[in-house]
């Protein structure tokens, strides 16, 4: 196929998990053809106004905000201002898409993604759209009959989108953790954590903001004494707003020696690295990124999401005995006991490290971008 110079528009954002593969497409598009021109847009206000300029390209924000579930005087005044915003951002979007005259559309999920969308179909731009999830999200389910091309992470998504449209490709993932560790990088993230290599090793990852329900299952078991974890060293990422609680926690428990708190991992990959086993949350793009990296994890899904989209993700590795579940709810009692158990189960992991790693899809932003280039 030939990679000509193209113009290109991606919208979408709202959480790390539409952004970074949003940032991943647009990366392998210039990889394809540096001269190509790439235009995002976003959400006033959300976290993709600040990462995509940080990645190096260009985007320009909507006045858009979604709809609010819980009631209250405050979210009420927000949702009456939703259909007015809505229609605001699609005559933006239109102005958008007339001055910066794309040859095609890219939709990630998020706010902005359906109005940008919206109006690229309604102006006849050819689009495709991506989704995460192993439940679709409402904005790609109400673009998925204008546009040309659905990517699609998981299998069975026919549910959602029309069968004719849907292409398998997984998700974006970054380039340093797109497959499993060698063992001279485990021995570099062992020396870099400063663990020992006697030792079994646990990374308690509860995505770039933290999650409190992991933060006190680890709490829990270390007030019960770490039972069964003599062996057992932890890379534990509590987040930025719970850190402070975290190391006052620790210091009031200053016999330990084999726990380490971040409040955010810079280096993944060092981390994957260095761990037998994970607990996780499980949002599309890290679910994506251990499937790769070939790790047996503990799935922790996140109740806080819109159609529980996180159980639909870790399911779909659960049935397939690649990941294992423990229910939010019952974290604070069971979820480290299920890890130290897993971790003690050479066996047990040995079995979920090769169907875990059966199901990566290492090379989805090149399929996208091939997808992109056959609506151009």
């Amino acid at each position: 196929m030939e990679y000509k110079a193209i113009r290109v528009i991606i919208s979408g954002g709202g959480t790390g998990g539409h952004i970074f593969p949003a940032v991943s497409i647009a990366n392998k598009l210039r990889q394809l053809n540096p001269e190509t021109e790439i235009l995002f847009v976003g959400a006033e206000g959300k976290m993709e106004m600040e990462k995509v300029p940080a990645a190096g390209y260009r985007i320009i924000g909507l006045p858009m905000v979604g709809m609010q579930r819980k009631l209250s005087l405050r979210n009420i005044l927000n949702n009456i201002t939703v259909p007015f915003r809505v229609l605001g951002s699609v005559r933006r979007a239109r102005k958008i898409i007339k001055e910066f005259k794309p040859d095609v559309a890219i939709g990630v999920g998020g706010y902005a993604s359906a109005p940008l969308l919206w109006a690229a179909t309604g102006m006849k731009i050819p689009a495709v759209i991506q989704e995460q999830n192993g439940f679709a999200g409402l904005t790609n389910k109400i673009l998925g009959s204008r546009v040309q091309s659905i990517c699609v992470a998981y299998e069975g998504m026919e549910k959602f989108f029309p069968k004719d449209k849907i292409v398998l490709t997984g998700n974006p993932i970054r380039e340093d953790v797109s497959k499993p560790a060698t063992a001279e990088l485990k021995k570099e993230a062992l020396a870099y954590y400063g663990l020992s290599p006697e030792k079994k090793h646990l990374f308690v990852v509860g995505g770039s903001l933290g999650s409190g329900t992991l933060n006190n299952a680890m709490k829990s078991w270390i007030q019960d004494g770490c039972p069964d974890g003599e062996d057992v060293e932890i890379i534990w990422q509590c987040g930025k707003y719970y850190k402070k609680g975290v190391d006052a926690f620790l210091a009031a428990h200053e016999d330990l020696n084999g726990i380490r708190a971040y409040d955010f991992i810079g280096r993944m990959d060092l981390a994957y690295a260095a761990c037998d086993a994970v607990i996780s949350r499980s949002g599309a793009s890290t679910v994506s990124e251990l499937c790769a990296m070939g790790k047996a994890t503990v799935f922790v899904p996140s109740p806080n999401v819109a159609e529980d989209h996180q159980t639909h993700n870790a399911m779909a590795l659960v049935r397939r005995d690649a990941a294992m579940l423990v229910k939010d709810a019952d974290a604070e009692s069971d979820l480290l006991s299920t890890a130290i158990g897993l971790l003690h189960s050479d066996a047990r992991r040995k079995t979920m490290e090769k169907n875990i790693e059966a199901m990566a899809l290492r090379n989805a932003a090149q399929m996208i971008a091939d997808e992109v280039y056959k609506l151009v």
